[in-house]
């Protein structure tokens, strides 16, 4: 596209509140790590120092899994505002963010200048991972067709310097949420490549290659954003009801957990009112013992302190 225009930041609706949850392995359990009702957050990463990176209001913040502080805003000169696409470099050290100029930037996360990615090439690019050696992106790139934005969304790699541009899938999809395994032969990702179905997307994973494309999920929901553990034996994914159409928000939502390669038998971890904002982006602790995501519960008019869900 030659102009494109900004997309609007996301609010929270009347009585809405934003939740930070921790989903925690051993226990099952969740607890709240920070709420807000005036600030709608979005997509945790977890850091190495036991830090959350969100974004919200098109600033990027960081506030610790413990919940003794509220969000700090991330002092990031000359960056765009971002949206719900970032990840963290290995290290921890980097933040790679997808901003609202339909770019990929990258900034220290402790603060810094900004620096773009990608270049100008006619795609607007999501990022959605990063490979374990820290050297390549994965994204998806929109290639829109007049007022059909998603008439191409197709997985592809980048460098962290913004070369070596390739397109692991070929087929207009959609396809999304592309992350890689831990130990860097897979891809995982979520498309609509195997249903006849608008919006019906299923997980799929492919070799950075792009060869050895296979189908992992094949049930009624609509399953988007798997994001494998670090320890490699887990996988969990947002599952949306049958018939949804694209990743929106505000909808009765599932957490699924897949425990080694057994797709056939996901366990729902939690239930929760949520789904664009949830999970876009890997937010595993480093060791693997949880997982951080955010639901948007409505609260009634009658009690304040009684979500509706």
């Amino acid at each position: 596209m030659s102009e494109t225009t900004e997309a609007p930041q996301r609010v929270l609706a009347p009585r809405q509140s934003a939740r930070i949850r921790i989903w925690s392995r051993d226990t099952g359990s969740t607890h709240t790590v920070f709420e807000s009702t005036e600030r709608l957050f979005e997509a945790p990463n977890w850091t190495r120092d036991d830090r959350l990176l969100v974004n919200g209001d098109g600033d990027l913040w960081t506030l610790p899994t413990d919940g003794s502080e509220a969000p700090t805003r991330v002092a990031a000169s000359e960056l765009p505002e971002v949206n719900n696409d970032h990840v963290l470099s290995p290290d921890g050290a980097t933040v790679y963010a997808s901003a609202n100029d339909w770019h990929i930037w990258t900034v220290p996360l402790d603060g810094g200048t900004a620096r773009r990615v990608t270049p100008d090439d006619g795609g607007l690019h999501f990022l959605h991972g990063i490979s374990p050696d820290g050297a390549t992106l994965g994204y998806v790139r929109l290639d829109p067709e007049g007022d059909n934005w998603w008439a191409s969304a197709t997985i592809h790699t980048i460098s962290t310097e913004g070369t070596d541009d390739v397109a692991i899938t070929t087929h207009p999809g959609p396809a999304d949420g592309c992350e890689w395994s831990p130990d860097g032969q897979w891809i995982y990702f979520n498309t609509e490549q195997f249903s006849e179905t608008a919006g019906h997307a299923q997980i799929a994973r492919i070799r950075p290659d792009g060869t050895g494309l296979e189908q992992l999920t094949s049930d009624d929901r609509v399953n988007w954003f798997p994001h494998p553990a670090p320890t490699d034996d887990v996988t969990v994914y947002l599952s949306y009801p049958a018939g949804t159409t694209g990743h929106p928000a505000d909808l009765p939502v599932e957490l699924r957990l897949v425990r080694g390669d057994d797709w056939s038998r996901p366990e729902t971890i939690v239930i929760l009112a949520g789904g664009q904002g949830t999970i876009n982006v890997p937010s595993w602790a480093p060791d693997g013992s949880a997982f951080a995501f955010v639901d948007y519960p409505i609260f009634s008019d009658r009690n304040d302190s009684e979500p509706t869900e």
